[in-house]
């Protein structure tokens, strides 16, 4: 018998579109964790078999299963963290609990408290502030994305619309679909969040193929360690992101739209929701048939894959899915799909505005557009730079940001948050777009780069890498599943006696296979790390060999 309480928390989400997340947050709000009891009424109120749903809660790291749940503080652990002393920070609260780059790695160290974040002042005192506006260009460039953000009142509709927000919807509203997603292909704007994909084909894919309603999904989980530009944007711009989604629903037909936001910006899902009424109440969203809905994620850093994410919303487990099919013709609930980053969908109307070919001048040389950068670590300005495709890593490395600490000099920076391994102080020089990048065994991705300076042991440093992707592994296919575990036990210290050939015979082949055989991009992208830390710092290596076998 399910108790009356939790028969009014099923029925107000019961009929609404993707309802499993938003109950088991319904739940976890209310008690302050997900009880057997609550699991079991769950279960019989969506009629999903109790066993999927058991394996679903626990999945995610912050549905709690037992009191304090929500009330015991969260830990930033990230690799930024970490260094500024997180681990020791877990002794001094009461009931701490571990979380992965919670995304404020340019003002470490973020707490979270039930609904609230808070960075730390000292050992005793926590700051509740907001995250940090970024700076203004350092580098005099046109922006796209941030030209606007740090007026005062940017994240408000009136703030908004007195910096012409709204006015590419409207001028979008008068353009065949066709015709509209042409504008966008011609402005060489590919897909932000670390794919790559041209936009304009996604679209023109989602309009073309069969199948209603069509849906829009924001892929806000910005779970990749080092990355926190989507935040910001949607701090601080709201409204661009959901004009674009708006945009994107008449280039394709699209009637149902998603904003997946990670758990762990919860203080930005109130600025999203307050967004979305004034639109919706302003009839730039909802009019036109087209919804929006907010989503919070509950900590899976695969579920910034796209299909993990779309299984996710659909209350399944939250696996990547095989492809093909792709998204475009069998996206969410099996209809077409088309997933977007937030940098990407805010970067759409001032694209309809201004025109493609103003986009494309943005870049430098023959590169299109700008790209937003995450920079945190050892480096003097840590924030969110927006950047012309083709700036020198080195410009903004040290004319932008200020350089290395006094007396410091950079030894190593990641590239794509952990994802592109990393790329050392004798190849600053490269320029940030993916082809000179590709040349080094790397690419941009989401755009996330951790400064670590001569002081950091880099071998360390790919060990807490590689836990984290093995922590993060979804465990469906055995490349990933076993070989991040395996690499992360090699690259630390306890490590079984073995000698040097064979441990790089080992750790290569293991990369090798996971490149090769793994079924989305965390096994893929994390041999990264280990490869890039052979490549720069064998010196390292060989002395961290010599530490494990003595």
């Amino acid at each position: 018998m399910i108790k009356n309480e939790d028969l009014n928390l099923i029925a107000q989400w019961k009929d609404q579109p993707a309802p499993l997340l938003g109950l088991m947050h319904a739940f976890h709000d209310r008690d302050g964790y997900i009880s057997d009891e609550s699991i079991r009424s769950i279960s019989e109120g969506l009629c999903i078999p109790l066993a999927d749903l058991y394996s679903t809660v626990t999945f995610y790291h912050h549905f709690s299963r037992k009191p304090p749940g929500k009330q015991a503080p969260r830990i930033c652990t990230g690799p930024i963290c970490v260094l500024r002393g997180a681990n020791d920070l877990l002794k001094e609260f009461d009931n701490a609990v571990e979380m992965p780059c919670a995304g404020r790695c340019d003002s470490p160290i973020p707490v979270i408290l039930e609904d609230d974040v808070f960075t730390i002042a000292s050992t005793t005192k926590l700051l509740n502030v907001p995250s940090p506006v970024p700076v203004p260009n350092p580098g005099g460039v046109e922006e796209c994305l941030f030209l606007n953000i740090r007026e005062p009142s940017r994240k408000t509709l009136n703030g908004y619309q007195n910096t012409n927000g709204y006015e590419a919807l409207k001028k979008a509203w008068d353009i065949p679909p066709i015709e509209l997603i042409k504008v966008i292909e011609e402005s060489g704007l590919s897909g932000r969040g670390g794919a790559g994909f041209s936009t304009g084909k996604k679209w023109e894919a989602v309009l073309q193929a069969d199948g209603t309603p069509k849906a829009i999904v924001c892929n806000a989980d910005e779970g990749e360690p080092g990355c926190f530009k989507d935040r910001a944007l949607l701090d601080y711009d709201p409204h661009a992101v959901i004009e674009g989604m708006a945009i994107a629903a008449h280039a394709t037909g699209a009637k149902l739209g998603f904003i997946y936001l990670r758990y762990e910006y919860p203080n930005t899902a109130k600025t999203i929701e307050i967004a979305l009424n004034e639109a919706q109440e302003a009839g730039f969203w909802g009019k036109s048939g087209f919804d929006i809905y907010l989503r919070r994620g509950a900590g899976a850093y695969i579920c910034g894959e796209e299909g993990s994410l779309l299984n996710s919303l659909e209350g399944k487990h939250p696996y990547p899915r095989n492809r093909p099919p792709f998204p475009v013709t069998k996206g969410l609930n099996q209809q077409p799909t088309a997933v977007n980053n937030v940098e990407t969908l805010a970067a759409i109307p001032p694209i309809i505005r201004n025109g493609p070919k103003w986009y494309q001048e943005l870049g430098i040389g023959e590169h299109n557009g700008t790209k937003l950068i995450s920079l945190s670590g050892d480096i003097r300005c840590p924030g969110n730079y927006e950047v012309p495709i083709g700036l020198s890593l080195a410009t903004l490395l040290n004319e932008w940001a200020g350089g290395p600490f006094e007396n410091r000099s950079i030894q190593a920076v990641t590239m794509a948050g952990l994802s592109g391994g990393f790329i050392a102080s004798s190849d600053l020089n490269v320029t940030l777009d993916d082809p000179a990048l590709k040349s080094l065994g790397s690419f941009l991705g989401a755009g996330g780069i951790m400064v670590f300076d001569d002081r950091r042991d880099m071998v360390e440093i790919a060990h807490g890498a590689m836990e984290f992707f093995a922590d993060e592994s979804c465990g469906k296919c055995f490349p990933c599943r076993i070989g991040t575990q395996r690499i992360s036990e090699r690259l630390g210290r306890k490590n079984v006696s073995i000698d040097p050939k064979s441990w790089l015979e080992e750790v290569n082949d293991l990369g090798a296979v996971m490149k090769s055989t793994s079924a989305c991009g965390l096994g893929t992208a994390a041999p990264n790390v280990s490869d890039s830390l052979l490549k720069y710092f064998p010196d390292q290596v060989k002395s961290h060999l010599h530490r494990t076998t003595d």
